[in-house]
């Protein structure tokens, strides 16, 4: 209760006893309380004006990052002799030392600085600004104002250096990059060997070849390198990213698509997300280091969500993807993921699966019992014939238990698919 509104009751109370009993020791003992808060009214501000900057550390940082704010505050109007100051925080940040709520005097002119640090978790944050209430000398009457100082605090997700990632799209670009393109032409990999044209190397002349034939020359054609389209689409859907007790798996989806984004854009690819969740977010293709922002501002702001339409990937929007691209899908994986999977293979996409191994995270913090591990034993055989039917359509499935670190992980993995393209396309 305000001092205002019980002086107020404390006086009607104070007259009503005096008319009532006709005494006017109670009007006489209410005319002391009158005065008082006439003269809190009085002396209350005229002009209250209030004008506030705010500046950040950092406005992009890791998650669980330090970042100090500073606020300076100044009075452009009448002194006031009594302000409360508050910042609020957007939700999902907290302050790790420092106030971010002051009592002042501030007299007109004057102006006043305080820091404090936050940190938070991945996500986009914006400040709006700051709430103040103002009180006149006595703390009889209040004024509440908010003062704008809005800044914008991007905490991205942790990525993790990858040296490369291996794709083997059907279809490349006319930029020269690191993917094979099976086409013959300027290049490091032997290819084939085709008839000496005017204008080729001497050092192109294969030898042992124009030997046998005895008016013609014949010179080494390499492969091609080429860049490549690539969407990656990260699996924001609740039933497969959620588990009991609040532990999700979708953090360290967001890991992955956002080191694979940076490994393939450094590669030079053109590279899109689209982040499939209770919506769809979509972050149209680009180059370089603007689309790598894109990505992970994008990654900063994904959440998982849950939806009758995009339950399961049936409704994957295919168009969006370049035909014959490579599509990298983000995922834990459920049992009717094969089929809308087998159809982009079958539509000429080049697919590949990075999926965080969902039966051993759950079992990570189950209790250790035999019906548990009886449990896991089954759903794992299950998730093992899911992959093995994927790997017979012509999917690239890179299993990763988030026990191991990602850039080891897809180090290893990607080793072995360089040996297997190596061996398929006959030591070429």
């Amino acid at each position: 209760m305000s001092r205002s509104l019980l002086l107020g009751l404390m006086i009607y109370g104070l007259l009503l006893a005096g008319i009532g009993t006709v005494h006017g020791e109670f009007i006489a003992l209410a005319l002391p309380l009158v005065a008082y808060l006439l003269l809190g009214y009085l002396m209350s501000p005229e002009n209250i004006k209030l004008e506030a900057n705010r500046h950040l550390s950092a406005e992009r940082v890791s998650p669980n990052s330090d970042v100090e704010v500073t606020v300076i505050i100044k009075n452009l109007g009448s002194t006031l002799e009594d302000v409360l100051v508050e910042d609020r925080l957007p939700a999902g940040l907290t302050v790790r030392s420092g106030f971010s709520r002051h009592l002042l005097r501030l007299k007109s002119g004057d102006s006043y600085t305080f820091r404090y640090t936050v940190s938070g978790a991945r996500g986009a944050y914006v400040f709006q600004g700051l709430e103040a209430r103002v009180y006149d000398p006595l703390a009889v009457s209040s004024s509440r104002i908010r003062v704008e100082a809005k800044a914008r605090l991007f905490v991205l997700p942790s990525v993790t250096r990858i040296r490369q990632v291996v794709i083997r799209p059907r279809r490349t670009r006319v930029y020269a990059g690191t993917i094979p393109a099976r086409a013959g032409g300027a290049g490091t990999d032997f290819f084939g060997v085709r008839e000496y044209q005017p204008g080729d190397p001497p050092s192109a002349i294969n030898w042992r070849t124009s030997a046998r034939h005895v008016d013609k020359f014949y010179a080494n054609e390499f492969q091609q390198e080429r860049v490549a389209d690539v969407g990656i689409i990260l699996d924001g859907r609740l039933r497969t990213n959620e588990f009991a007790s609040g532990h999700s798996l979708f953090e360290y989806s967001v890991q992955a698509a956002a080191s694979l984004a940076e490994a393939l854009l450094n590669q030079g690819n053109r590279v899109g997300l689209l982040v499939y969740a209770s919506f769809l977010r979509w972050t149209f293709p680009g180059y370089g280091k603007i689309q790598r922002e894109r990505i992970l501002h994008a990654l900063a702001n994904a959440r998982t969500g849950e939806s009758q339409v995009f339950a399961d990937l049936v409704h994957l929007p295919s168009r969006l993807f370049p035909p014959e691209s490579q599509i990298v899908l983000v995922s834990p994986l459920s049992d009717d993921d094969l089929m809308p999977l087998v159809q982009l293979r079958a539509q000429g996409y080049e697919v590949m699966v990075v999926s965080p191994n969902p039966v051993r995270f759950e079992l990570s913090y189950l209790p250790s019992n035999e019906i548990n591990q009886l449990a896991g034993r089954v759903v794992h055989m299950e998730r093992i014939l899911l992959l093995q039917k994927m790997g017979r359509a012509g999917i690239h499935v890179l299993d990763w238990d988030i026990t191991e670190p990602f850039d080891l992980f897809v180090k290893r993995r990607m080793g072995r698919m360089r040996a297997f393209a190596w061996l398929r396309t006959g030591g070429r």
